[in-house]
């Protein structure tokens, strides 16, 4: 390959990562909208859900250019076709924020009092951004351990969801005034357990791109 498709690809690799930096803040900032009660928050999610749609259009458009100039093979182009699964990886990370942030405001979980102190949700929001951290690492160094880590990992994500469900329901059952307020922290506890998810997607992407094996579902 001649040495400016190097260039090329290295270019959309820093593309990607700075569209999965973008991710990462929007996953802190919808989480800071709940700890610190700062609706502000709000407002900055939303500018940055622009810069990810223009970041996936701009990458896909890219990665059918590369395709169509060069006709990559064997790694190269695996490389590429996980670009793209990545890319969507990254999108709906970013659509997990924003759903997040919209849930405050149609629940009105910020003009009501706390319903208890915030342990495990932010707990689990900060594993599942160090999870995305993880497998962006790892599609940048080509690591299959640190993948394999973030695969791992879910586990305790799952585990926190499942924690934060009943305890949730347990004031649900004691407390109908806090119903509303319950099934809005069951809904974000969701959408953080499918940012991991989407991180661990991403982990198994980069397992294809170096050793060209589709580990998907077949996780013990």
């Amino acid at each position: 390959m001649p040495k400016r498709f190097d260039e090329d690809l290295y270019k959309l690799k820093q593309d990607v990562l700075a569209m999965g930096t973008v991710a990462e803040g929007m996953i802190r900032k919808a989480m800071g909208v709940l700890v610190d009660r700062n609706p502000a928050l709000i407002a900055q999610v939303l500018v940055d859900e622009d810069r990810m749609d223009a970041f996936q259009r701009s990458i896909d458009n890219e990665t059918v250019r590369l395709i169509g100039v060069y006709t990559p093979v064997a790694r190269d182009l695996r490389f590429l076709l996980m670009i793209t699964r990545i890319n969507a990886e990254l999108e709906r990370c970013a659509d997990h924020a924003v759903s997040i942030c919209h849930g405050y405001e149609s629940l009105k979980l910020l003009e009501e009092p706390p319903l208890k102190p915030l342990v495990d949700l932010p707990r689990m929001a900060a594993i599942a951004e160090q999870m995305l951290h993880r497998a962006l690492e790892a599609f940048l160094k080509g690591s299959e351990g640190d993948a394999e880590v973030v695969i791992r990992t879910d586990d305790q994500v799952d585990r926190l969801n499942d924690q934060i469900f009943r305890e949730l329901v347990t004031y649900m059952l004691g407390d109908p005034r806090s119903i509303s307020r319950s099934l809005g922290l069951i809904l974000t506890a969701r959408a953080f357990e499918r940012v991991a998810d989407h991180a661990v997607n991403i982990a198994e992407d980069v397992v294809y791109i170096v050793r060209g094996e589709d580990i998907r579902h077949v996780r013990g």
